[in-house]
Order: structure tokens, then sequence, then C-alpha cells
């Protein structure tokens, strides 16, 4: 079974910031300090929190055949056949490897969906109540997710447990409004690799600790999978505990926005699709700094549209055209991982500021030959030279771009704007493998990879042509 995930995103800390003189509308501030100290909290936290969320990956195979048997179960049989009328749609093989993965891809693409919708809100809601409590509230969700996961017997509960879980990761986001609150311009870059660090390391650990747990129960057994289950719940009550006791508030009282949304019509500026492109929600910004800022969030949503989308399709291609099996399979995205820690912790953390904008156009750029190499060979070795460059391109996108987008908006909306961002991302990761799906079992593995190749000169277009950004140290 392959189950694939990207990341890169986050974390650096700490400012003592003064308040400027609001009397004679003067915004002063000291330079903001650098708190190492908090970066870590958020790491650990981070890094606790997604080896939770990552075991899950290789179980669900297993999870779906044992729901499978409940004839009578209408949920898994409305998912089923809205599976089957997808696969035939497309051309896919009738078999159950593929029906699993779709289904798999299926149910990601739900959390997706569920992360677009929140992230922004939460977001949002931490420029609002602070950090702590919106991390809290996330952490809590997630655990009501996991005991749910824990005595779902049945694929309906099983469900509402997933929904739950996409709901509660908006702490992603208000972890990218930590690292903002807390570093300075010139070790934010810095911050938010050490969060494609956290990404990255739980990505290739916690599929192995499920993976464990898999080998260690039948498959047949019920209610097989209270284990891991229980595992991912303790590992949410440790982060809960790791807020609790070691987490300051990074966003005092007085920088807080005043409210939340004053209206209906605010409050749908945070879920309408139209609005997040236009960071509508978003306000007392530059007119110069918001059409920038749009610009990053279309680059970012167009990039992470085609990257997620052929990601996805890496598992087809490796098995058609090289007969790899799971552990295979495995074995490459633990390759990847490897790659992308190492350029993250090496060469990412150490970017000077003002790099950012140049390293994320030359991660886009070395992905066009990445895709046309995996897409295109048949020799295994020429084949891993192509995912050294997909895994600098994963390495250094994302959190180039995060870094970028964080110098925007004041204290009181960095929450609103990286919450956006995100969701945009989560927005993309939902549609991005249905339609590379259907163009690699429509047109073939070479077709669907040249043109994905393509259209990355969209986003890469877009990026050329904006202004290096001038970090603001806010």
């Amino acid at each position: 079974m392959a189950q694939n995930k990207n990341t890169s995103e986050f974390i650096q800390e700490s400012s003592n910031m003064t308040i400027g003189s609001r009397a004679e509308g003067v915004a002063m501030s000291e330079p903001k300090k650098d708190n190492f100290r908090m970066v870590f909290i958020v790491f650990i936290s981070l890094l606790i929190d997604l080896l939770g969320f990552t075991m899950i990956l290789p179980l669900l195979p297993s999870l779906l055949e044992y729901y499978g048997r409940d004839a009578n179960d209408v949920t898994y049989n409305t998912l089923q056949q809205s599976v089957q009328g997808f696969r035939e749609f497309v051309g896919a093989p009738d078999t159950p490897r593929w029906n699993s993965v779709l289904f798999g891809g299926l149910i990601g693409s739900l959390f997706s969906l569920l992360q677009f919708l929140s992230s922004p809100l939460v977001g949002a809601a931490s420029d609002t109540y602070g950090r702590k409590s919106m991390l809290l509230l996330s952490l809590s969700g997630l655990c009501v997710s996991y005991i749910l996961w824990a005595v779902s017997s049945n694929f309906t509960l099983f469900v509402i447990a997933r929904i739950i879980g996409g709901i509660s990761k908006g702490n992603v986001s208000v972890s990218t409004a930590v690292i903002a609150d807390v570093t300075s311009k010139k070790n934010r870059g810095k911050g938010m690799a050490t969060v494609g660090i956290a990404f990255s390391v739980a990505f290739i650990i916690g599929p192995i600790l499920g993976a464990g747990f898999a080998k260690l129960v039948r498959s047949d057994q019920d209610l097989f999978f209270q284990a891991p289950a229980l595992l991912a719940l303790t590992l949410a009550l440790v982060d809960i505990f790791v807020i609790v006791a070691f987490f300051k508030e990074t966003l005092p009282l007085e920088k807080r926005a005043p409210s939340l949304v004053t209206g209906l019509s605010d409050s749908m500026k945070f879920i309408n699709p139209v609005s997040l492109f236009k960071f509508a929600a978003v306000n007392n910004i530059d007119t110069k700094d918001l059409s920038s800022l749009r610009r990053y969030g279309l680059v970012y949503f167009l990039y992470l549209f085609f990257y997620s989308g052929l990601e996805f399709t890496l598992t087809f291609l490796v098995h058609n055209r090289f007969q790899y099996d799971s552990m295979q399979q495995g074995k490459m995205f633990f390759y990847i991982g490897v790659i992308m820690v190492l350029v993250q912790g090496g060469y990412v953390r150490r970017l000077p500021p003002g790099n950012e904008r140049k390293i994320a156009f030359q991660g886009m750029m070395l992905l066009i030959p990445s895709f046309i190499v995996i897409g295109c060979t048949t020799n295994t070795i020429v084949f891993y030279i192509g995912l050294l460059f997909f895994a600098f391109a994963s390495a250094t996108v994302v959190p180039c771009l995060t870094t970028l987008v964080s110098s925007f908006g004041d204290e009181k909306q960095k929450g609103t704007v990286l919450g956006i961002f995100r969701s945009l991302g989560a927005l993309a990761r939902a549609a991005g493998p249905v339609v590379a799906s259907t163009v690699f079992w429509s047109f073939g593995a070479v077709p669907c990879y040249m043109m994905g190749s393509v259209f990355l000169l969209l986003p890469l277009v877009l990026l050329q042509k904006m202004k290096p950004t001038t970090m603001k140290e806010n």
C-alpha cells in the first residue's frame, strides 16, 4: 500500500514588542527578538501531533477492507459507488489495490477540504482569542476524533472521526502564526524551515509506527485498529500537556483583534473561495501589499494543485512501471523524506533573509525537469535522480512561500493571513489528486507528467514577475 502526503511548512519564535503610541497614531515598536525556546516547543508540539496523524496512513487498506465487510453500511456503500463510478470514468483497473488507493484518496480529499474550511476560521479566531487557546481547542478536537476512531466499529463512525479530525487540524495554521509572532525577519525563514523538518520527520516515522501496529495485529481481528488509535490519542494528550505546561501566549491581549467577525457577510469571507483568493478578510493593509499577497496566494494554490496531483499518482506510476510493492514504495517515500530533512535542516534554515522568493523559484524550476524524468524514464537510477529534484522542491517551495506571506498584515491579522494561505493549499490538495488521477488513467503516465510539468510554468511565471518582497519587521 502506498500512502503519501507531502509537507513543508513552519517554526520559529519569540518576541518582546512595545506598543506604539496609539494616542498619537504612531506605530512604534522595538525590533523583534527571537525566542528559540518557544520555537523548540512549537516544533515538538507539531512533531507529536503529526506522528499521531500519520500513523493511520498504512492502515487505510486494512481499515477499508474491515468496514467493507458490512454489506448494510449505507455510508460505505455510497462512497464505494462513487469510487466505482470514478474508476470506470477514468478507466482505472478494477482491482482491490487501485480501488483502495482511490478510496483512500477520496478520504484524503475530504480531509483536505475540511482543512480548507477550518484553517482560515481557526487562524482568525487565534487573532482574537489568542494562539494558545486555539491550539488547545484544536488538539482537544483531535482527541475526540481519536476516541471515535478507537471505537468506530462501523464506517459511518470512522468517517465522523475523520471529519472531526479534519476540522481540528487548524492548529497547523495557528502554529505558523506563532512563528510569525516570535521571529524577527532575519530568522523567520529558519522558523518556517524548522516546521518543515517537523513535517518531514513525522511523515517518515509516523507511517512506520502505523505499519508496525499493522503487522502486530491480524486484519480480521475485531477492532484491530484500537491500539494505533489509542497511541494517537496518547500522543495528542501529551501534546496538550506540552502546550499547557510550556507554551506561553505569543499574542498579548493588547495586540489582539477586537472581534472575530461582525456579521454573516464577514464570516463568509473565511469560507468563500473567491473571498479567500482575494484575502478579503484582511483589513488595514496597503493596496500594493494586498496585491502581492493575492499573487502569492495564487502561486501557492497553483503550485500545490499540480504538485499534489502528480505526487498522488506516484503510487500508480511506480507500481505499473517498476512493479514496486508496498515496501518498495515505502522505501521510495523514505528516500524523499530524508532528502527533505537534509535540505531543510542544512540549506533552507541557513538562507539569509530576502532569498525566499529566489529559492522558491529555484524549487519550482527543478520540479519541471523532475516531472519530465519521473514521467518518462524506465531506468530506476534516472528515476531516483528525478526524485532528488522532486524532494528539493518539496523541501523548499512551501516554507519559502510561507515565510514571504508571513510578512504581510499587522500583528492582529497574522493568524488570518496564514490561515487563509494554508486554506488555499488545502483546497489545492483536495482537488489536485482528483484531476491528476483522471488524466493519469485517461491518457497515461507520460502525458500526465508532461502536462503537469508544462502547467507548472503558470505559478513559475507568476512568481518570476513579482518584485522581490521586502520582509517587514512586524
